[in-house]
């Protein structure tokens, strides 16, 4: 079990407490290439528990969807990189403007401080949407798979490293924006667990076919009996 592939897994540490998600990073971190902290834990434990995840040797992928005035957004992912945090994300529906502040921020701090700078991605098109809701309820014309285009050239245009993507749009998302733009992909459901809410979903094994970098699971990993034995399963069906 390489690197690498340890490196496509990032595990969702949907809890709400630090003792969970501690208790997760420790038994998961030779087997995770990266912790997703999202609202949930990060409302209830605030930016020291994406410390923690680091000093226990986990990297992690800081999913909070800035999404505010091209300022606003640009000060944010300054105190994202300030975190340690390896990846970050701020919505593509933010527009051009905030997506090019952040990169700029983000570019001009890291230079000056000589760090690491952070990888951004944008989020397109959230998992649990599908057309129906994109037309009716947001009036969005167009199908999905347009609107992630759109947002995904945008992204790029605006200097940040890939989106965020279902497992459906990679394919055309990687025509589109080319080799090297870091597709991560939710929605990623293994075959023998349940799709809960997501409506647009794939197995591990056809989301690293179809050119995926990096796959989130959650529920399927983190509510087993046995953590470890769900995310080593995950890694083998993408190896094999």
């Amino acid at each position: 079990m390489t690197q690498e592939l340890i490196n496509k897994l990032c595990v969702a540490l949907d809890v709400d407490t630090s003792s969970a998600a501690m208790e997760l990073v420790s038994k998961l971190k030779n087997y995770a290439g990266y912790f997703k902290v999202g609202f949930q834990l990060f409302t209830s434990e605030g930016p020291q528990i994406v410390k923690a995840i680091i000093a226990e040797g986990g990297k992690v992928f800081l999913d909070l969807k800035f999404h505010d005035i091209p300022n606003t957004a640009a000060k944010a992912s300054i105190e994202a990189m300030n975190s340690g945090a390896a990846i970050f994300n701020l919505h593509a529906s933010g527009g051009f403007e905030m997506m090019s502040a952040v990169s700029n921020a983000l570019n001009t701090e890291s230079a000056q401080r000589n760090i690491q700078k952070p990888v951004v991605l944008a989020v397109t098109v959230l998992t649990s949407l599908n057309g129906k809701i994109l037309n009716d309820e947001l009036r969005v014309p167009g199908d999905v798979q347009t609107h992630v285009l759109h947002l995904s050239r945008l992204a790029k245009e605006a200097g940040l490293d890939g989106v965020v993507a279902s497992a459906r749009e990679i394919k055309p998302v990687r025509e589109a924006c080319g080799n090297g733009f870091i597709i991560l992909t939710p929605g990623i459901r293994p075959a023998w667990s349940a799709t809960d809410d997501q409506k647009r979903f794939m197995t591990p094994k056809e989301a690293i076919s179809s050119g995926a970098d990096i796959i989130v699971i959650g529920r399927p990993i983190i509510s087993a009996k046995n953590p470890v034995d769900a995310a080593k399963k995950v890694l083998d069906e993408i190896h094999y």
